[in-house]
């Protein structure tokens, strides 16, 4: 059921719109922009889906069929159902002050136990051989290091230790810090990319444009900080931007779109037909060091992993000589 001290008013005097609370409330709590954007989304569709009724006018009955209706009719996946359930239950807790309690009855989404995709060191090598730039080195960093493709993004200056040949991931998943491996292999490769990048730097600074954003509220603790080399990403965007809140220019990192679209190329032009995506190299960079011996608990370490067992998935996609199984058809 759902508890609250007060019932909420749609038109609230004085009270920002409904989505503007709920990111402030997200911003407040420093969730990431990908989640709010993707809370907001959610919390959207829900108010649509009850012909534009206020939230607080609804109840558990009324969260349960949106739920219901996207396993149902919209057919989504079990993880998009578990998103849309986490926005709209944040929406009620967080920002209506109400907790939700037993939500039954939701037919929930199936949830199929797939194999992650991955690829040969071969296939690896092939679609390396098709890209160039910084999409290559990006790539590098997804296989190399076991990165997701939206840490790889985040990275700033800073991050990055070529003496000790590692890189530090900030927030990533579960709002963590992790520490990886930067692969030698691509080292001279970032090095000439970051004097590019320097250049770059010095001509924001020479044009007195406020360069990068940084996290949470460091850039009111530390006044200038975001003008520091340290704090520039390793891939930034190639235009300034103006930031909607501030009204001020700030460089963004990469797009993501830009390396995904280059490996879905790569993929195509190296003649792969597997379904290979950027997330398919930190698949891939996994399975190969358990095939090399790495221990699996080094291995749920360098690619972030809370729980061993989301780890443990890699296991059943290893080389058949990595089980220990030879084909009983290759005793014939």
């Amino acid at each position: 059921m759902l508890e609250g001290s007060t019932r909420l008013s749609p038109q609230a005097e004085g009270r920002p719109g409904l989505l503007a609370q709920v990111r402030r409330a997200i911003r407040v709590r420093h969730y990431s922009r990908r989640t709010e954007e993707a809370y907001v989304r959610w919390i959207r569709r829900y108010v649509r889906f009850h012909r534009m009724r206020h939230p607080a006018e609804l109840g558990v009955h009324e969260i349960s069929q949106f739920l219901t209706s996207l396993a149902t009719e919209a057919r989504v996946s079990a993880s998009t159902q578990n998103q849309a359930a986490s926005a709209v239950l944040f929406l009620y807790r967080e920002v209506l002050g109400r907790s939700v309690h037993s939500l039954r009855g939701v037919v929930r989404a199936a949830l199929p136990r797939r194999l992650p995709v991955v690829l040969t060191r071969g296939e690896v090598a092939a679609v390396l051989g098709q890209l160039s730039g910084v999409p290559r080195i990006v790539v590098v960093l997804l296989y190399g290091g076991g990165l997701r493709l939206q840490e790889a993004l985040s990275l700033r200056v800073k991050d990055v230790d070529f003496d000790r040949r590692q890189i530090v991931v900030r927030r990533g998943k579960g709002a963590r810090d992790r520490v990886t491996v930067l692969p030698q292999f691509v080292r001279a490769e970032l090095r000439s990319h970051l004097e590019r990048v320097r250049e770059l730097y010095d001509r924001d600074l020479a044009r007195k444009a406020f360069v990068v954003p940084l996290p949470y509220a460091l850039e009111r603790k530390y006044r200038g900080a975001g003008r520091e080399w340290r704090w520039q990403w390793v891939f930034p965007a190639a235009r300034l931007q103006r930031d909607p809140g501030s009204g001020r220019r700030q460089r963004q990192h990469l797009h993501p779109s830009a390396v995904q679209r280059s490996v879905k190329l790569a993929v195509e032009a190296a003649g792969i037909g597997k379904r290979a995506t950027c997330h398919t190299f930190r698949h891939s960079f996994a399975t190969h060091l358990l095939e090399d011996g790495c221990h699996i608990r080094r291995v749920q370490e360098l690619l972030g992993h809370r729980d061993l067992r989301t780890t443990m998935m890699y296991t059943h996609v290893l080389d058949g000589r990595s089980l220990g199984v030879r084909s009983p058809a290759d005793l014939l």
